[in-house]
């Protein structure tokens, strides 16, 4: 039997709607922000929201100094996209001091108030000056987040499709299998538009799992991406399924697949933009797109076996994850592959103490199912629907998509004991 557990985390149910406001936020352009902030309470949510993936196009800097440090400053500087200034002065004097900083903006900079006055009568005159937006202290990282994202990303756009990347602790664990299944199940169960992009050019599986032999893919989108829209996109799309559509891989060596850290962003973010879910099968490679792909997807899976050297891996993509990512909770963690017959194992409990998280399933090793679909170019729901494996993949689905929640796996107590002992009598 296949065993779906829930991670835990203290801070999950304190951070519960700071999460979910920041994954409905898009992320913003490539613009440039400078902050002038008096105070460290201000200055430090900013230089954190700076961090953030959803500004990884930002390029942010943090001054120490209000108002008239900004005006100094730009007088012999360009002003950026966006201004940023902290003032705690009375509002009257705030009105006049932005006056003077008014006379060296570029008209078409924005500007942003921070302010220690909840004042409305304040407020209406800032608008009325032209401030974009005025917020009053004290603030969080996702405060401003949300305030820029407020200010530079239309509306009335698309919401973006939600992006999840699986990546293995190792070679050979099993991430791609699980990924094209999880993928799969998330187009037949809910009858929406997956696309899985298969990011490892060399070896990639996608097309053998699905099946597939497309004459293109995303080797012609990563070599061209002057040509990257949504039309040009849509050509490259192999159906798998009704729901599902596949950027394959070439899976040849004729060539060399060196790429820069943003090689692989204008094709996802093309690819979120026509697609409720963009599941990224990421190679087991450390390089600059690649870290680049982990730290600005929605969700990161990583798939390991329980023994020792994909513990350490696990452990050392865990920390990173963690600086890249330091506003998005940790990782998800599949264990797969668990009772191979006389291999020595790791438990579940004891892999997952030394990371901080709970395994979010536990995969057994089940070789016959896996090689059948394989050789046959077929999901397990399509050989077996009603294995054990296939539901465990089915509910992960649910939750990596938000449509369930993870909820916390009970502990066995007295009541459970009892409960367990009436059973059996």
């Amino acid at each position: 039997m296949s065993d779906l557990a829930y991670e835990t985390d203290p801070q999950d149910t304190l951070t519960a709607a700071t999460d979910a406001t920041l994954k409905s936020l898009r992320p913003v352009p490539r613009i440039s922000i400078q902050a002038f902030c008096e105070t460290e309470a201000v200055g430090n949510p900013i230089e954190r929201a700076a961090e953030d993936r959803r500004m990884a196009k930002a390029h942010v800097k943090v001054h120490q100094g209000g108002i008239p440090t900004a005006v100094e400053f730009y007088q012999t500087a360009a002003t950026p996209n966006l201004v940023i200034v902290e003032s705690r002065a009375e509002p009257k004097e705030l009105l006049g001091q932005l006056g003077q900083l008014a006379e060296v903006c570029d008209p078409t900079s924005k500007v942003v108030v921070i302010g220690h006055y909840n004042d409305v009568w304040l407020y209406r005159e800032l608008i009325r000056a032209g401030v974009s937006e005025y917020v009053v202290a004290p603030i969080s990282m996702m405060d401003i987040v949300a305030v820029i994202s407020g200010i530079f990303v239309d509306p009335d756009a698309e919401p973006l499709g939600k992006s999840i990347a699986f990546v293995g602790a190792k070679g050979g664990v099993g991430s791609s299998t699980i990924a094209h299944n999880i993928a799969f199940g998330m187009s037949t169960l809910f009858e929406s538009e997956v696309v899985v992009a298969d990011l490892d050019l060399a070896f990639g599986t996608a097309n053998i799992n699905f099946d597939q032999d497309p004459a293109q893919g995303i080797a012609e989108a990563v070599f061209s991406p002057e040509r990257i829209d949504e039309v040009y996109l849509d050509r490259l799309l192999a159906q798998c399924a009704e729901h599902l559509s596949l950027l394959a891989a070439p899976s040849t060596l004729d060539r060399t697949y060196d790429f820069d850290g943003e090689a692989f962003t204008p094709i996802i973010d093309t690819v979120q933009r026509t697609a409720p879910h963009v599941v990224l099968d990421v190679p087991h490679i450390w390089s600059s797109w690649s870290k680049t792909t982990l730290a600005r997807a929605d969700e990161v899976v990583i798939t390991a076996t329980p023994e020792l050297a994909n513990l350490r891996n696990t452990k050392n993509l865990v920390d990173m994850l963690k600086k890249l990512r330091p506003n998005d909770g940790p990782p998800k963690l599949i264990l797969n592959q668990v009772g191979v017959p006389k291999r020595p194992e790791i438990t579940a409990a004891d892999f997952a103490e030394p990371l901080g998280i709970e395994p979010l399933a536990v995969i057994p090793f089940e070789p016959q199912l896996f090689g059948n679909a394989a050789n046959n170019g077929r999901m397990l729901a399509e050989m077996e629907r009603d294995h054990a494996i296939v539901a465990t993949f089915n509910e992960l689905a649910h939750v990596l998509t938000g449509r369930r929640e993870v909820k916390p796996k009970k502990k066995a107590g007295l009541a459970s004991l009892l409960e367990r002992i009436a059973k059996k009598k």
